[in-house]
């Protein structure tokens, strides 16, 4: 029997840690900046098993022999999308955080084994929980010094090359010395030489950089250590610095080649070094220790204040956000004539917003690929269209879209589930749908005191769905970058911390969020209402305390038709009509003809 490609990558992997002495292997979804969203030459996962979700592990054991002898572990948002891209045959299928890698390895790696993992692709804590319950039967975590699955890679791209790009002062609001100097106070404050920051989006914020080095997210491939003095040392390869960058940088970022950042790690012995251990992989900490510095742990100091939009952000995204709304908008009203002909597919209406976007000026990227999932494909939370998973919108179904757009002045993500006609809509899917937007009203509407985290919030999103026994499995909301990752924490709304990676943070005016309660019927459809908020101050006459809302920013008509009218109370009915009259009032004047009568009859009063 002939092997698939899968199953023959497997097979050479295989060979590959037999040759080192390795019983066993860990592959994640990471890169040396522990990265949602990874390059093409960090797709270790993809490339050996055909997963193209954004979070999962894969554990392979030498030993083809043993049952299960590799295993998969992905989250609830790919419980569907793995079983349709990962061969079952070779891989069993784990939940987590009902199971997690280090107690799979404790259940099923030999007696004694030795499972080999890149440090550079770890957390300290992963390495740590994974080690322990190896220990416990007599194994070992062991690190290595080149990954094996590049070893088998054959055809593997090269990190990107492209230039690195200057993000102007006039879109981030703050130059890159007064942020460096927040980072500096911040050091001596708490009696700290330097800070190594990693994660990729910490360092563009913090440098007034961006790039194009990952897909979908506008950063540049790079490391930073951040000193007491003010001072910073980039490591970035050399060929992606310009003249003008070096300019923008100045006298004070000292740029050094990318492979250098080893050696500057080792050059801060005897220093108090701060590094974030969720952002930061396990091989940092390991060159630090070893090199004779003092390693403290604290979170990234650019987190929070990137997280807080200063006021140039916060109206660079209400801007970005006018121009995606009618863009979207334009294929909406496109949809609703194309799409009840039953010959458009889901890539192909993934590509004509793709082009609206275009269309409305400075698309630099999609924040994230296009959502776009008909009928049954609309139930995988995160799915994403391929050749052969591509289906054709049929008349009388549900169609939901997830999507945004990287555009110089902000970031943009939108859900919307659309009714394609000529019919009407069933009383099961109207219930779920109003069910899914009473959910999403209540958190719009929300009022809360200061210091409320985000996992306080979560119920309200949930409330009307619990009351028929139903729920979904992601969060109701994630922060969202500015011109920078559409993912982006450490806010988020979400169930309490611990199963669902809810967060403990509190919310503070300036922090975009989503708001994205949902509804999925395995086999059958999928429903997400997503817009994007701002945290912003309430003035309450007589309040005690500080008091917060959310503003919308996201401007795009919802599926009348999927309402069922008497589900609502006059207040939801009230939100609804204000919403849609704003939808009216900012994009109406960006669309004509057609367009604009199909936005006229969307934000009627329901």
């Amino acid at each position: 029997m002939l092997m698939n490609t899968h199953e023959a990558r497997l097979d050479a992997l295989r060979k590959e840690l037999k040759a080192r002495s390795l019983d066993g292997f860990v592959i994640p979804i990471s890169d040396e900046h522990m990265s949602e969203y990874v390059g093409g030459y960090a797709q270790r996962l993809a490339w050996l098993t055909g997963f193209g979700g954004s979070a999962g592990t894969a554990v392979v054991l030498t030993d083809a022999s043993l049952e299960p002898a590799a295993a998969m572990f992905v989250d609830g948002r790919y419980t569907l999308q793995v079983r349709d891209q990962v061969d079952g045959r070779l891989y069993a299928y784990e939940s987590t955080p009902q199971t997690s890698v280090a107690k799979w390895l404790e259940e099923h790696a030999p007696q004694g084994a030795a499972i080999g993992y890149d440090a550079w692709l770890h957390s300290t804590k992963w390495a740590e929980a994974a080690d322990k319950a190896l220990a416990a039967k007599g194994g070992k975590l062991v690190p290595v010094d080149t990954n094996p699955v590049d070893a088998v890679w054959e055809d593997r791209p090269a990190p990107s090359t492209a230039l690195a790009q200057i993000h102007p002062s006039d879109l981030a609001g703050e130059t890159s010395e007064a942020k460096r100097a927040a980072v500096s106070e911040w050091l001596t404050g708490k009696n700290l030489d330097a800070t190594v920051i990693t994660a990729l989006d910490s360092i563009a914020w913090l440098l007034n950089i961006r790039g194009t080095d990952v897909e979908r997210t506008p950063v540049a491939l790079s490391y930073v250590i951040a000193k007491a003095d003010g001072t910073a040392d980039l490591f970035i390869a050399e060929e992606k610095v310009t003249p003008e960058l070096r300019q923008h940088l100045g006298n004070s970022v000292n740029i050094q080649p990318r492979d250098a950042f080893v050696p500057g790690l080792e050059g801060l012995a005897g220093k108090r070094v701060a590094v974030d251990p969720e952002r930061a992989v396990s091989a940092i900490f390991e060159v630090l220790r070893h090199g004779g510095a003092t390693v403290v742990e604290e979170r990234d100091p650019t987190v929070l204040p990137k997280a807080v939009k200063n006021p140039v952000e916060q109206e660079g995204h209400r801007k970005a956000q006018a121009r995606d709304g009618a863009a979207v908008s334009r294929f909406l009203q496109w949809l609703s004539v194309e799409a009840p002909k039953g010959e458009v597919t889901e890539m192909a209406a993934a590509d004509k917003l793709q082009a609206c976007r275009q269309e409305a000026g400075d698309l630099r990227d999609l924040s994230f690929d296009t959502i776009s999932g008909s009928g049954p494909n609309g139930a995988i939370v995160h799915y994403r269209v391929s050749e052969e998973t591509n289906r054709t919108l049929e008349p009388n179904s549900v169609y939901l879209v997830d999507s945004g757009g990287q555009y110089p002045d902000g970031t943009t993500d939108i859900t919307r589930t659309v009714w394609v006609g000529p019919g009407e809509p069933g009383a099961e899917v109207k219930d779920r749908f109003t069910r899914v937007l009473k959910g999403h009203i209540a958190l719009a509407t929300v009022t809360f005191p200061k210091g409320t985290a985000g996992s306080q919030l979560d119920v309200l999103a949930r409330h009307a769905l619990w009351q028929a026994g139903l729920d979904y499995a992601h969060g109701t909301g994630h922060g969202v970058g500015s011109f920078l990752s559409v993912h982006e924490g450490p806010q988020r709304i979400a169930k309490s911390a611990g199963g669902q990676g809810g967060t403990d943070q509190e919310l503070l005016p300036g922090m975009f969020l989503s708001n994205e309660p949902g509804y999925y019927k395995i086999g059958a459809y999928g429903i997400r209402i997503e817009n994007l908020v701002l945290v912003e101050p309430r003035k309450i006459e007589g309040a005690e305390g500080e008091f917060f809302g959310f503003e919308t920013l996201t401007h795009v008509p919802i599926e009348r038709r999927l309402v069922d009218r008497t589900m609502l109370s006059d207040a939801e009915v009230a939100w609804w009509n204000a919403y849609h009259a704003r939808v009216l009032e900012i994009i109406g004047p960006q669309l004509e003809g057609d367009a604009k009568a199909w936005l006229e009859a969307q934000c009627a009063p329901l």
